[in-house]
């Protein structure tokens, strides 16, 4: 569960921006869109292997 606590004079819109951010980062919405309608497996491993892989010291590969 993601939560962003409202600094000291820090607006609304700022807070909410980080928010976006941080559930960006942690792909949390990546997922809620992709859970709203079914995926078949197939498919599901189509998408996977198109995705980026990421190495251990952080290099993206396709």
């Amino acid at each position: 569960m993601s939560d962003v606590k409202l600094k000291k004079g820090e607006s609304v819109d700022k807070a909410l921006r980080r928010l976006k951010k941080k559930l960006d980062r942690e792909g949390t919405l990546r997922e809620v869109r992709a859970r709203r309608s079914y995926e078949k497996p197939s498919d599901r491993k189509k998408r996977k292997a198109k995705e980026p892989k990421i190495n251990y010291w952080g290099n993206f590969s396709l």
